[in-house]
C-alpha cells in the first residue's frame, strides 16, 4: 500500500493512502481513502467515515476535514464509497460498510492499526448505514470478502441519521423549510413523501415504504438493538427539516431500553448536514440538550458528554475514550 501524500500543518503530519480498493462488490472496485496521523505510535485506533446523500448521491469525498480530525484526535480515519440506490437496494450498502470494517482489520498490520478498536462515524444516510452495520450480528448483512475478519465495532457516532422510514413523513409534517447546508444541496433541496416510489427512502428499499412494512422494519437500525451493543453518540439538530430529530430519539430510546451506553445530543438551532460545516466549532448551536442512558451515566469514568464543548471536540472525546484501551 503506497502513501500518496503527506499533509502537514503546525500540529501534526497526516499520511494519506488514497484510492484503496476495499471491496469488489458487483465486480466494481469500491474505494477508500485512509488518513494516518504520523506522530502517534502504533497501533492506531480507526474510525470509518460513512458519507451522506440520501443513499443516492455522494462519495467518500463528501466529508468534514478528515485530515484535520486525524491530526487532532490521533485516530486513523478511513472514508469509503458504498453502492448507491441507483445501482443496488437495501441491504447492499450495509454489507459494504461491514465489508469495510473487515477490510480495515485485514490491513491493520501493514499500517500499524489497532484492529481491536474500530469505530464508525456516519452522516445522515451514512449514519443510518453505520448504525445498521454496528447493531446487526456478524451473520447479518455479511459478504464473502475478508470473511476471516470480524465486522464488530467498538463505538459509533451517528449524525442525524434516519431510522424508522415508515414514520418519517409523520415526523416531517410540521417542518416545511429545507436546511441550507452541504448535504441538503447534494440531495437537491426537494423532498418527496417517503411513500413516493421516487423518494430517497423508497428508492433505497426498492419499493414504496408505505407498502413494505417488513422491509421498513429490516431497514430500521433499532430493529437490531440488543444488550451489549457498542456505545453510541447520537447528534441531531432540532431545526433539521430533512431528517427530523424524532428519528434519532427513536434509536436512542431503543438503545436505552436495552440498557446500552448511549448519548443523544440535540442542538436547538442546527439543521441538517452540520458535520460538513467547516465553521462548525464556531457556529451558534442554541440550547444544547444532552440525554444519557443509565448505562452511560454509570460508566462516566470513561466518557461523559459535556454539552458546553463544540461538536468536533465532542466527537473527538467520545471516539478517543471508546477506541483507546483503558
Amino acid at each position: 500500500m503506497e502513501v500518496e501524500a503527506i499533509m502537514r500543518n503546525a500540529e501534526q503530519e497526516v499520511r494519506v493512502c488514497a484510492d484503496q480498493v476495499y471491496s469488489n462488490a458487483g465486480d466494481v472496485a469500491r474505494l477508500a481513502d485512509v488518513y494516518l496521523p504520523t506522530l502517534d505510535s502504533g497501533p492506531i485506533p480507526v474510525v470509518i467515515w460513512v458519507h451522506g446523500g440520501g443513499w443516492r448521491f455522494g462519495d467518500r469525498k463528501l466529508t468534514p476535514n478528515l485530515p484535520l480530525f486525524a491530526q487532532r484526535s490521533g485516530l486513523a480515519v478511513v472514508s469509503i464509497d458504498y453502492r448507491l440506490s441507483d445501482e443496488v437496494k437495501f441491504p447492499a450498502p450495509v454489507e459494504d460498510v461491514k465489508t469495510a470494517v473487515r477490510w480495515v482489520r485485514s490491513i491493520a498490520s501493514k499500517l500499524e492499526l489497532d484492529d481491536s478498536n474500530v469505530g464508525l462515524w456516519g452522516s445522515s444516510a451514512g449514519a443510518h448505514l453505520a448504525a445498521c452495520a454496528a447493531l446487526s450480528s456478524e451473520s447479518e448483512f455479511s459478504s464473502a470478502e475478508h470473511s476471516e475478519f470480524s465486522s464488530a465495532v467498538q463505538a459509533v457516532v451517528d449524525g442525524y441519521g434516519p431510522t424508522n422510514l415508515g414514520r418519517i413523513d409523520e415526523d416531517r409534517a410540521s417542518l416545511r423549510t429545507v436546511s441550507t447546508d452541504a448535504e441538503s444541496a447534494v440531495v437537491g433541496g426537494h423532498m418527496l413523501p417517503a411513500g413516493d416510489l421516487d423518494s430517497f427512502e423508497s428508492r433505497f428499499i426498492g419499493m414504496s415504504v408505505n407498502e413494505a412494512p417488513r422491509e421498513v422494519q429490516l431497514a430500521d437500525p433499532a430493529h437490531y438493538v440488543h444488550s451489549g451493543s457498542p456505545p453510541f453518540l447520537i447528534l441531531h439538530g432540532e431545526a433539521d427539516s430533512l431528517i427530523p430529530c424524532n428519528q434519532s430519539r427513536h434509536l436512542f430510546d431503543a438503545l436505552r431500553t436495552m440498557q446500552n451506553d448511549a448519548t443523544l445530543v440535540l442542538f436547538e438551532k442546527l439543521g441538517h448536514g452540520f458535520f460538513n460545516n467547516c465553521d462548525l466549532a464556531k457556529t451558534d448551536y442554541g440550547k444544547v440538550t444532552v440525554c444519557s442512558s443509565q448505562t452511560n451515566r454509570a460508566s462516566r469514568s470513561r466518557w461523559s458528554c459535556d454539552g458546553s464543548v463544540d461538536i468536533p471536540n465532542m466527537v473527538t472525546g467520545f471516539l478517543r475514550a471508546h477506541l483507546r484501551n483503558p
